[in-house]
């Protein structure tokens, strides 16, 4: 019987400081799609497949949106960050954006963006910014997004947890501190606290 090796693969999050730099240093260099599609998966928490749907008419005629997610066709509210949304803007606007029903995430032969050539795309970008991440995919900026709100809540932590498990539609809080890293780096922990 032949033997399949798999190989364990993952995507990283990144630091949100370097994510930020990230989104400027795209826009500054006219890379206004990519700056954009950084941006709405970081702030977001989406799934490539649903930030793929998104029109500018979504994204800049409210300050929040409704979504069906295509993987778990659950119904999501999401709320756009302000400061965030004057980004869209700014791109929208660099873009010359004359039909606001538009995806936003289309190629010059406009045609929407495959998950695969936008991972293409990042592969090329991790290279061009020098960005130290390790496997940088599309799937690094939901996990980005996961661990800047967990990070960001403090003492509530396991408060942030239960409420990114049920964005995320994780069947329970385990699982969601695995897919942050947050389970491994705990076990990780326990090896710092031995003596010799």
């Amino acid at each position: 019987m032949k033997q399949v090796n798999h190989k364990y693969q993952t995507s990283d999050y990144m630091e949100w400081d370097t994510m930020l730099s990230l989104i400027r240093k795209l826009y500054k260099d006219g890379n206004y799609r990519m700056s954009l599609l950084v941006g709405c998966g970081s702030f977001f928490g989406l799934r490539i497949s649903d930030i793929l749907t998104l029109t500018w008419e979504m994204l800049l005629n409210d300050d929040k949106f409704v979504i069906n997610e295509k993987k778990t066709n659950k119904r999501r509210i999401i709320k756009i960050n302000s400061d965030f949304q004057q980004h869209i803007r700014k791109c929208h606007d660099a873009l010359n954006i004359t039909n606001d029903a538009e995806k936003c995430f289309i190629s010059q032969k406009k045609m929407v963006y495959s998950t695969q050539r936008i991972n293409v795309l990042f592969k090329e970008i991790k290279k061009r910014y020098n960005l130290k991440i390790e496997h940088f995919s599309t799937h690094t900026m939901r996990k980005t997004f996961g661990r800047k709100v967990f990070e960001s809540a403090g003492e509530n932590a396991n408060m942030a947890l239960m409420r990114l498990s049920e964005l995320f539609n994780h069947s329970n809080v385990s699982i969601t501190k695995i897919y942050l890293g947050l389970r491994e780096q705990e076990l990780l922990e326990t090896y710092d606290l031995l003596d010799f």
